[in-house]
């Protein structure tokens, strides 16, 4: 079963935020946190994000504007590492506190806390009108580049920051979604270097037909939502992820996944 819903998911999540920029680890990370320990799922989602972005550097690529990729990838990197860091301690910081509904004992850690409230924060703002108007000159990429990398190490989510600053940066449409892409990967490499540990706790070889079905299926959506470009309005899907995305934050807040 969690294999249907986890294909289901990079497949219409891949489609749906192609053009958008972010959104795929987004939707994923926590899909994947139903079925596997929050910081396995984060580096799981990762292997699926960047295959992803490596199928869309094919797509587009050719048009990343590469002095915007140095001020904004550099600092990405390096404070990437940092993120995906940090998530390896806290997971084993040990649980808050335990407690008992219909008959189930659910813990709350420290890690799913955080994870989950970071979670809330990123879908809000991805919603957030005021947020959408917000804008960076390009003065300001370095430090774009800087929280985009550290949040994307620690949950996996970069593309909201690091969106909000590359779409007001004079870039066009076309050196926008393909800077964006190679920036995400860039940083996908290398927190799933660091995250390296965590894929033999999580039997990856024992998972690795989920793994790869979620990847064919994100690379499908990919492609699909290139042609589907002019037929996509992404204001109502990024308002339904959201309040998807807040229900799944609180579960995993509230220990129950």
């Amino acid at each position: 079963m969690e294999i249907i819903i986890i294909v289901i998911a990079a497949f219409f999540t891949a489609v749906l935020t192609f053009f958008s920029g972010f959104g795929l680890g987004t939707i994923l990370a926590p899909v994947f946190a139903i079925f596997f320990p929050i910081d396995i799922a984060i580096a799981l989602t990762g292997v699926v994000h960047f295959s992803n972005n490596l199928f869309k550097i094919a797509l587009v690529g050719k048009n990343t504007d590469k002095v915007v990729l140095l001020r904004f990838g550099i600092p990405a990197i390096l404070a990437s590492f940092l993120g995906a860091w940090l998530l390896l301690k806290i997971t084993v910081l040990p649980g808050w506190f335990e407690y008992s509904l219909w008959g189930k004992t659910f813990e709350v850690t420290p890690v799913k806390f955080i994870i989950a409230l970071l979670l809330i924060t990123f879908s809000v703002l991805e919603i957030l009108p005021s947020f959408q108007r917000v804008q960076f000159g390009r003065n300001k990429l370095v430090l774009g580049g800087v929280l985009s990398g550290f949040f994307g190490g620690l949950t996996g989510i970069q593309g909201a920051i690091r969106s909000a600053f590359l779409i007001k940066s004079g870039l066009n449409k076309e050196a926008y979604i393909a800077t964006g892409v190679m920036i995400a990967c860039l940083v996908d490499f290398t927190r799933l270097s660091v995250y390296a540990s965590r894929f033999t706790a999580a039997n990856l070889h024992e998972n690795l037909s989920l793994l790869i079905s979620a990847t064919l299926a994100a690379i499908a959506g990919a492609y699909f939502g290139k042609k589907l470009l002019k037929k996509v309005t992404l204001r109502s899907i990024q308002l339904v992820v959201a309040v998807m995305l807040m229900l799944i934050s609180l579960a995993l807040g509230a220990g129950i996944i």
